[in-house]
């Protein structure tokens, strides 16, 4: 019992980073944590030595605990620790995953295309459209097979998307750029060439990280090669 009551703490504390109920640098106390968490102090305390270690919290003395403060250095270091995940794990998925999951991912993004043109770009739309996003990302890693690599890339996914919530997260004039690089990408992966996967996972990773930096977005590169 008492382990699935840390599991659950770990899951809403996952849940509030991503509805951006907890934000980068705040000060919580352990009372005001359970309280969001909605979970008991007994397993609050024992969340906390595992989101230290994960760099996602930390204590300091007299004020309480810190969600991780984001800076250069961790802007960095998390985009290319995820650059390293996802380019092993997208050119195995190039040739692992089947037609009809690959027509049915280019869809998805396809009908976020139409209804962000249509508009309006609404909150329902920019949630549709994150989950989608971050979904192909997270099927690729899962496809490896690898609990070790796919538990160090949730991590990692949490400071990114702190770093997200300081920086800029995927906004209305963001999505369509953001949708257009994703069916760029898929249709490399359609094509089954995994030099190119692997190149324009890169561009959209950087393009991803100099967002977050509040600089241009690079064009997207010419597709003959």
């Amino acid at each position: 019992m008492a382990t699935s009551l840390r599991a659950r703490a770990y899951e809403s504390f996952q849940q509030q980073i991503v509805q951006a109920n907890i934000r980068p640098g705040q000060f919580v106390s352990q009372r005001e944590l359970m309280q969001l968490l909605g979970m008991p102090l007994g397993a609050v305390r024992e969340l906390i030595p595992r989101l230290e270690a994960e760099g996602l919290l930390r204590t300091v003395p007299q004020r309480g605990l810190q969600i991780a403060h984001v800076d250069l250095k961790l802007i960095n270091n998390a985009f290319q620790f995820r650059a390293l995940l996802e380019r092993e794990a997208a050119t195995h998925f190039c040739s692992a995953v089947s037609e009809a999951d690959l027509e049915a991912i280019e869809d998805a993004h396809r009908r976020i295309v139409e209804r962000a043109r249509r508009g309006p770009v609404d909150d329902t739309l920019l949630t549709d459209a994150t989950t989608v996003d971050w979904g192909l990302h997270d099927l690729m890693i899962d496809t490896l097979g690898n609990e070790l690599i796919s538990e160090a890339y949730r991590i990692n996914s949490l400071r990114v998307r702190l770093i997200r919530l300081e920086g800029s997260a995927l906004s209305d004039d963001a999505l369509l750029p953001a949708m257009e690089e994703h069916l760029w990408f898929i249709e490399a992966l359609r094509a089954r060439d995994a030099d190119e996967v692997a190149r324009r996972l890169g561009h959209h990773i950087e393009s991803a990280r100099r967002r977050v930096l509040g600089l241009p977005r690079p064009p997207l590169p010419r597709t003959d090669h």
